[in-house]
């Protein structure tokens, strides 16, 4: 523990002991570092599923760009080789500079830090697969910092899927066996997210249950081809790239379960 950290904190426990109730939380609550603010041009577009050239193309617009450099980070993929060639196919058609970036990566090879190669672009999208896996390796690899420089410089951040979840506080996740459960992310973008909402049968019933018990906090669930882009931490546009794809923001009150439906716009 740093000095600092070991002094504040010995302050909130003296007073701690030292009051009760109300008077304990207060001091506590107001010894805690505020939490940063989102950035005015931070831009984040996410997609429930299916993150094709479309989406690639609207991410391309949003960079201001005449041929933006748009990087790929297949992290939560384990960087199959499959996934890689996709990529490409799909930026192929656009007019930006289709960028990789390995995630499993060794000093030999990688001459670039993660601030380098993350900063240096106009885009990031993110692939989908294994959302707790990502998390797991870019909180190691101190990536999970580096995506908050990213935000705040303007860099557009987007995915769908794995590619969608990280910037929430939480959301439905199938990377752990057996069934569907909880997975905590980065928090750029308050409440939780599910994908695949109208793509996989288990999605829907499990985000009812999460947010009608208060295990879950409120938040957007996407269909297959439909999303959301964010400016600053609210969203701008609800988007959709298939007819019937939709986009909704799920509450509960008293445990009853809401889904409110979202004007979406089609996807060019």
């Amino acid at each position: 523990m740093k000095r600092r950290d070991f002094l504040l904190s010995s302050v909130v426990g003296t007073a701690a002991l030292a009051t009760t109730g109300e008077a304990a939380k207060k001091i506590a609550a107001a010894a805690q570092p505020a939490a940063p603010m989102a950035p005015p041009n931070g831009k984040i577009l996410i997609a429930g599923g299916r993150y094709d050239t479309k989406w690639i193309g609207h991410m391309a617009r949003l960079t201001g760009k005449a041929r933006p450099r748009i990087l790929y980070l297949s992290t939560a993929t384990g960087d199959q080789p499959n996934d890689i060639i996709r990529w490409f196919r799909m930026a192929a058609p656009l007019e930006v500079e289709a960028i990789y970036q390995p995630s499993f990566i060794n000093s030999r090879d990688q001459q670039q830090s993660w601030e380098e190669a993350l900063l240096s672009v106009d885009g990031i999208v993110c692939s989908g697969g294994n959302t707790l896996n990502q998390q797991a390796i870019w909180k190691a690899q101190g990536i999970d910092l580096i995506m908050r420089q990213a935000w705040e410089k303007g860099i557009v951040l987007g995915g769908a899927s794995a590619g969608s979840l990280p910037w929430f506080e939480e959301g439905s996740t199938d990377s752990r066996p057996k069934e569907l459960t909880i997975v905590k992310c980065l928090g750029f973008i308050k409440g939780s997210h599910s994908p695949h909402y109208d793509g996989e049968p288990l999605r829907r019933p499990l985000y009812h249950k999460l947010i009608g018990s208060g295990e879950m906090k409120p938040g957007f669930a996407c269909d297959n081809d439909a999303g959301i882009y964010f400016e600053g931490d609210k969203p701008k546009q609800f988007l959709t790239a298939r007819t019937g794809a939709k986009v909704y923001y799920v509450s509960a009150k008293d445990g009853v379960v809401t889904e409110q439906e979202m004007p979406v716009e089609p996807l060019v």
